[in-house]
């Protein structure tokens, strides 16, 4: 038997470790060297078109390096002079110049109502009758007194005269004649007092037919025929509006008048128009020519009275309505559109487009506006351009493109045959 010792690591049948790692190292290799192949083909441009718009994008991000931001599209209008009319809207209330509560002057029984609610009546009708035959009847009482007096005067002037005969002759005591002058004097005054009372009865009788004061329109009637009625009784029979010519009153705040005033000294009147309470519907043309005396000191405004014919009696009393004053008219102003005035910290600007499509943020000093337009009194001159549209996202600088001209500049270029740029 051999006694030699073996090592029994040396029997074993276990394969190389080197062998293992090649094979992994290898399959892994395969493995990275696929996914950069298809990292390549997607990746890469693909024929002619993709390669301009590779170099499209490129050119547009080196745009927006450059430029800092895309062009904004916006609308834009040249500035322009014109004239202006100044005009104060104020809220007013349509007043009668004449508003007549028609009253009984005497007491009685109605009579006559000769009058039909709404119509229109002229100065002078006759609108309804009182009871007159009280009135007579004591009209003929002071009659008969006053003929009674004027009898007893004629008397005492006879008497007077034989007295006045007498005490020439020293027939008479001269007391006597004295007291006969006296008692003539007395009765000459009796006779004037009977025939005051006989002319108060008469006038009387006439306030038992009343009549229209003005012209005008009867409201709703207050008293029915056959109703007592009394002088100053409350609500009287009706009421009487002078519809035309009617007025409106409107209050003027206390900064305005010296305007108004001087223009009202200079012209004698201004024109006001009166609008609806919604101011979208013109009702009627007037004019205004009378100013309060006094500011009211509670509210710091003033008064004013726009006369307007009213021939189609469109205006109806106590109806609110907006009076659009027309103070003055500004000439040769310059004027831009409202919607291209933007307010900042510092006050009112515009965007100002220049030659080279960017724009200039320009401060204005504006003025009046008629919601349309506004003057401005400085920062800009005649024929520049101001944006009116598309402002939200502009700034100092930036590079703006307007739609309309370029839109103008294509269809010109297309019927021109040359090539769009």
């Amino acid at each position: 038997m051999d006694n030699q010792t073996t090592d029994p690591r040396s029997d074993s049948p276990t394969p190389p470790r080197s062998s293992s790692r090649k094979k992994r190292l290898i399959w892994s290799g395969v493995a990275v060297a696929g996914v950069c192949v298809l990292a390549f083909a997607f990746l890469r441009p693909h024929g002619t078109q993709n390669t301009g718009t590779s170099k499209h994008h490129r050119r547009h991000a080196v745009q927006q390096t450059s430029d800092g931001a895309d062009a904004q599209p916006v609308a834009v209008e040249a500035v322009k002079t014109g004239a202006m009319p100044v005009v104060l809207t104020e809220l007013g209330t349509v007043v009668p110049v004449t508003n007549v509560t028609v009253q009984t002057r005497v007491e009685g029984y109605l009579t006559k109502v000769l009058f039909t609610e709404g119509q229109h009546v002229h100065k002078g009708d006759l609108l309804a009758v009182i009871d007159t035959r009280p009135y007579e009847v004591q009209l003929a009482q002071y009659e008969g007194q006053l003929e009674r007096d004027k009898a007893e005067l004629a008397q005492a002037r006879v008497d007077n005269a034989r007295y006045q005969r007498l005490i020439k002759q020293d027939s008479i005591d001269a007391k006597t004649a004295r007291d006969q002058e006296f008692t003539v004097e007395q009765m000459e005054g009796t006779v004037k007092s009977d025939q005051a009372l006989v002319d108060n009865q008469k006038l009387q009788l006439t306030y038992c037919h009343i009549i229209a004061p003005v012209d005008g329109r009867i409201g709703i009637r207050a008293v029915d025929q056959g109703n007592y009625v009394a002088a100053g009784q409350s609500g009287g029979l009706a009421i009487l509006t002078q519809m035309q010519p009617i007025s409106v009153i409107f209050t003027l705040p206390q900064d305005q008048l010296p305007d108004v005033a001087e223009q009202l000294r200079a012209k004698g009147s201004l024109p006001v128009e009166a609008w609806d309470s919604s101011n979208t519907h013109k009702i009627a043309d007037g004019t205004v020519s009378t100013l309060d005396s006094q500011i009211d000191t509670a509210t710091g405004t003033v008064r004013l009275r726009a006369l307007y014919p009213n021939t189609d009696e469109h205006l109806f009393p106590n109806q609110f309505v907006n009076a659009r004053l027309l103070v003055k008219t500004l000439e040769d102003v310059i004027l831009v559109p409202a919607t291209s005035l933007q307010t900042g910290p510092s006050g009112q600007f515009v965007y100002v487009v220049k030659a080279d499509n960017t724009v200039e943020v320009r401060p204005v000093t504006v003025g009046i506006s008629d919601g349309n337009r506004t003057v401005v009194s400085g920062g800009l001159k005649t024929g520049d351009r101001v944006v009116t549209d598309g402002t939200d996202h502009l700034r100092a600088g930036i590079k703006v493109t307007i739609p309309a001209v370029t839109e103008t500049a294509e269809k010109s270029d297309s019927s021109s045959g040359a090539p769009a740029p």
